[in-house]
């Protein structure tokens, strides 16, 4: 068995039962090797309980700059009674080790990881890499929580993305108490997908903006986390009413830009529009004032951007369709 200088062990294969009861165990899960015939290995926590109950999953990183999932999973790990817990929940505390070590949003072969999965058996690296952690990892669980930030440039608001017509993830969405959720059957190529078209029930937390840490969107999230492992009945906790009801989305879409300039952005996250209110302004170099952007329809803020340099079709703001009809009640 193959050791890293930590002495946690190196696996190849997430084999829970071999795992002892009423205990935190850290491992390393080896996916690939690098060009130094190095194993390049994804770093995991598993809790198994007392007491049998579902597997549940926490990834963060998907993306390498999506950090701020990694504290939220390692404070479920602090403040875990492991001896009261039904069930197992694994973390993954970084999914893609090459693009976090690098402080880059892309593997090493510049492919977005969340576009291509379940990966392939035979393939290029990055689809290899998604192709073993799938099947050596997430294949293990029976509900997974992936949480991400927006990418650099832009900010998020605290929101969940889940199939809203699934009655076991709209439920796992709704004690998340996010500010918004948006009802999103999963695509093609996300690790959201590849868990569905496994029968896992999934849903996706984005946890605020990239490359920090929020104290405020860890501790929110980790409020979320909790209350899953309640209505699991993974713990005899009671789920934590939100101050306020989330906005629910039946969908949601970005506006871009048309050309490129410099941008300001006015609304901020959560704020409610209404059909034709300005939004963003571009502006020559010289200052000379190049468009003004509106909004399509009324709707909330889920994102924006927040870089005043924009080339055409960079993104400038992501818009929730608010679910007048309660088509989704949550």
């Amino acid at each position: 068995m193959l050791q890293t200088g930590d002495a946690n062990p190196v696996i190849r294969k997430l084999d829970l039962a071999s795992l002892p009861k009423e205990a935190i165990t850290r491992l390393w899960i080896h996916l690939v090797t690098d060009a130094l015939g190095q194993p390049v290995c994804a770093p995991v926590v598993v809790a198994r309980g007392a007491h049998p109950g579902p597997v549940l999953g926490m990834t963060a990183a998907v993306h390498g700059n999506e950090i701020n999932g990694i504290p939220v999973i390692q404070r479920m790990f602090a403040d875990l009674d492991v001896s009261n817990l039904r069930g197992t929940l694994v973390g993954v505390l970084v999914v893609n080790v090459p693009s976090f070590l690098n402080e880059t949003r892309r593997f090493v072969d510049g492919t977005d990881l969340n576009h291509i999965m379940p990966g392939k058996a035979h393939g290029n690296v990055s689809e290899i890499y998604a192709y073993r952690f799938v099947n050596n990892v997430i294949r293990h669980l029976d509900y997974l929580a992936d949480l991400h930030t927006a990418s650099f440039g832009r900010i998020n608001s605290y929101y969940i993305r889940a199939d809203l017509r699934n009655a076991s993830t709209a439920e796992m969405a709704r004690v998340q108490n996010a500010d918004i959720i948006v009802h999103n059957p999963p695509s093609d190529g996300t690790l959201r997908g590849a868990a569905a078209e496994l029968g896992i029930p999934a849903i996706t937390l984005e946890v605020g903006d990239p490359h920090t840490f929020q104290r405020g969107m860890i501790r929110s999230s980790l409020t979320g986390i909790n209350n899953l492992l309640a209505v699991l009945g993974m713990t005899g906790e009671e789920v934590e009413a939100p101050a306020s009801p989330p906005v629910v989305c039946s969908d949601s879409h970005w506006i871009y830009a048309g050309m490129g300039g410099i941008l300001r952005v006015m609304p901020d996250i959560t704020d409610h529009l209404i059909e034709g209110q300005e939004i963003a302004r571009l502006q020559n170099i010289f200052g000379e004032e190049l468009d003004t952007y509106r909004a399509p329809h009324a709707g909330i803020v889920i994102g924006k951007s927040v870089s005043p340099v924009c080339q055409t079709g960079d993104r400038i703001l992501h818009l929730g369709t608010i679910d007048q009809e309660q088509a989704y009640p949550i």
